[in-house]
């Protein structure tokens, strides 16, 4: 039994590894636990989305960073522990006290990571320019894809010349007119429907006005951090690893968007 479990294992690794590219080293997000991580994270690992996505990437210590859909708080963490961000954890699902205490926890006071309930969608309890910074890790594309949300809805707060750094779960291409029997063993059409494709997410912001793109391309960490999520022992990665092993990741990505406010 042991040995077809460890034979299974190797054929899934295979698989979320295969055409894997040299990935990041990832120092800032080996500075916490497999443990602390597994327990936190509500999808492809975060951590090391958030540290290729700011590889090159210049914030400086002690800038008002927004974390856009900051989920379980833990990227906010990072930025804040690792960068030295004043980082505002925003986040419509998470309670705002349970992540302080984890904050706290993590030695982290709220003058460093301030978390808030809020809504994106319906804009931000900001002062308008607040933010020198926007990093959102695997949530934009919930509320980015109205194409009156970045004009109306976030930009207002983020200060003219400020960087925004987008990491979007996509798709390679858009297939949602033939959507491969690999992606719905665990996905619904609907649930697809909030994947799209470089293409896509570039005219979609195109749009804007008052904002530029000046990067955009796929994340060469996406396959390692879909091994992390698929690993972690809860009812969720267990549904996404279905797809996973049967070979999803050859249609998914993940797309890095990179931002400047006019």
């Amino acid at each position: 039994m042991a040995v077809g479990l460890a034979s299974a294992r190797f054929v899934l690794e295979k698989r979320i590894y295969r055409k894997r590219e040299t990935m990041t080293a990832f120092v800032k997000s080996s500075t916490f636990s497999t443990r602390l991580v597994q327990s936190k994270i509500m999808g492809p690992n975060p951590l090391k989305l958030t540290e290729e996505l700011l590889q090159n990437q210049s914030i400086e210590p002690g800038s008002v960073v927004l974390d856009l859909g900051s989920g379980s708080g833990i990227t906010s963490c990072l930025l804040a522990r690792e960068y030295g961000l004043v980082t505002y954890a925003v986040d419509l699902w998470s309670e705002p006290g349970d992540n302080m205490r984890f904050f706290e926890d993590m030695g982290l006071t709220n003058r460093k990571v301030c978390p808030l309930k809020a809504d994106a969608s319906q804009g931000l309890p900001f002062a308008t320019e607040f933010f020198d910074a926007v990093v959102s890790i695997d949530s934009y594309n919930y509320f980015g894809r109205d194409p009156l949300y970045l004009g109306t809805k976030l930009l207002p707060y983020v200060k003219h010349g400020a960087m925004l750094h987008l990491a979007i779960p996509g798709m390679v291409r858009d297939c949602h007119h033939d959507l491969p029997k690999e992606l719905l063993v665990s996905w619904t059409p609907e649930q697809l429907e909030y994947m799209h494709d470089m293409r896509w997410w570039r005219a979609m912001i195109e749009q804007t006005e008052g904002v530029r793109i000046v990067g955009m391309y796929e994340l060469s960490c996406h396959r390692e951090a879909w091994a992390d999520w698929v690993a972690c022992d809860n009812e969720y990665a267990a549904g996404d690893r279905v797809a996973v092993e049967a070979g999803a990741l050859d249609y998914l990505n993940t797309i890095a968007i990179h931002l400047v406010r006019l």
